[in-house]
């Protein structure tokens, strides 16, 4: 089960109370205060862990929270620390604050943490209390609470080409093709309902991700049809791969049906629009595709490209074109705005 957005409830773990103790031992006179420290509560860590690419493993549990520390002892002794709780999700997530609003972390690499509900710190034991005014202090800190907040976890897939097109247009099929996933495939619009992620293996140790992402209609901008939920996993992917049906069953123009995709693309946000992107049609076996290929170069005013799943035809160039763009990008400096 592929899942893509969870709000979750944290709270460290409150810290232990302080010990009001004094020292008692047989032939020794006087004994002082020595009650020890509470024990500081755990907390409540994200960590970003590869291997998965979806946050199904965090949906069991609503409410995560950390151990208490322990209350202090006598003869100086402190209380034991409560425990961290380690939640792993998926590199590509994003934490956020439900209630505030604003994002606590971005976990883009694997291995990356935040601290997204910090244990109380454990209070003092009366023997830091002691004066020369008041040498048998009879009270202690309690522990304070941990911090506690709702937390929204909103994935978005990490790729190197995102396969972007309207519903049906052959994204599934093509990422069947060119590497080893298995996304479900059939004849009508949204079939994709999530991204599938497949990795191409170029030679040594070299391989691209690539993503089939959900088809977008007209709107998506405004949440219809699976709308956002398409459109965020496409800001993580570093250039684009547009397929464009060459005769839709519907009947619709491929040329127009290119523009709703660039047009939905541009109405989310201007650096979605601006990401390096391929042309290519689909369905290459078709009659009539190679016109389409020419109609789209001659509007478009750019190398359209041509392939077709099914025999083969074209994916061993687009593959190439893909290594090509992501070298230039990789050559190119990096800019700062401000």
């Amino acid at each position: 089960m592929f899942v893509d957005r969870v709000t979750i409830y944290v709270k460290g773990g409150d810290g232990g109370q302080g010990m009001v103790s004094f020292h008692r031992e047989k032939y020794v006179p006087r004994g002082g205060p020595d009650g020890g420290d509470g024990g500081d509560g755990g907390s409540v860590i994200l960590r970003a862990v590869a291997g998965t690419d979806s946050l199904a493993g965090v949906t069991h549990r609503k409410h995560w929270r950390a151990p208490d520390g322990a209350k202090g002892g006598p003869c100086n002794r402190s209380g034991r620390g409560g425990k961290d709780v380690v939640i792993a999700v998926p590199p590509g997530t994003v934490i956020k604050d439900r209630d505030r609003g604003f994002v606590l972390r971005d976990l883009t690499e694997e291995g990356q943490e935040v601290v997204v509900a910090r244990g109380g710190r454990g209070g003092r034991g009366n023997q830091h209390f002691a004066t020369p005014v008041d040498r048998a202090p009879r009270r202690a800190e309690p522990g304070e609470p941990g911090e506690e907040r709702w937390i929204v976890l909103e994935l978005k897939v990490i790729a190197d080409v995102g396969i972007i097109g309207l519903p049906n247009a052959g994204k599934s099929t093509l990422l069947s093709r060119l590497t080893r996933a298995h996304p479900e495939i059939a004849d009508y619009p949204f079939t994709t309902k999530y991204p599938n992620l497949g990795v191409v293996y170029i030679g040594g140790d070299k391989s691209l991700v690539l993503a089939d992402l959900p088809g977008l209609i007209e709107g998506a901008h405004q949440g219809i049809g699976l709308g956002l939920e398409f459109l965020r996993h496409t800001e993580r992917t570093r250039l684009l791969v547009h397929l464009v049906e060459p005769l839709p069953l519907d009947g619709s123009d491929p040329l127009q049906n290119y523009h709703v995709v660039r047009g939905e693309l541009e109405q989310h946000s201007r650096e979605l629009a601006g990401k390096p992107e391929i042309v290519v049609v689909s369905k290459g076996e078709l009659t009539g595709s190679a016109d389409v290929q020419a109609r789209l170069s001659d509007a478009l005013g750019k190398t359209v490209w041509r392939i077709s799943s099914v025999t083969g035809k074209g994916l061993s160039d687009i593959i190439e074109a893909v290594l090509h763009l992501l070298q230039q990008l990789d050559a190119q400096p990096l800019t700062s705005s401000v």
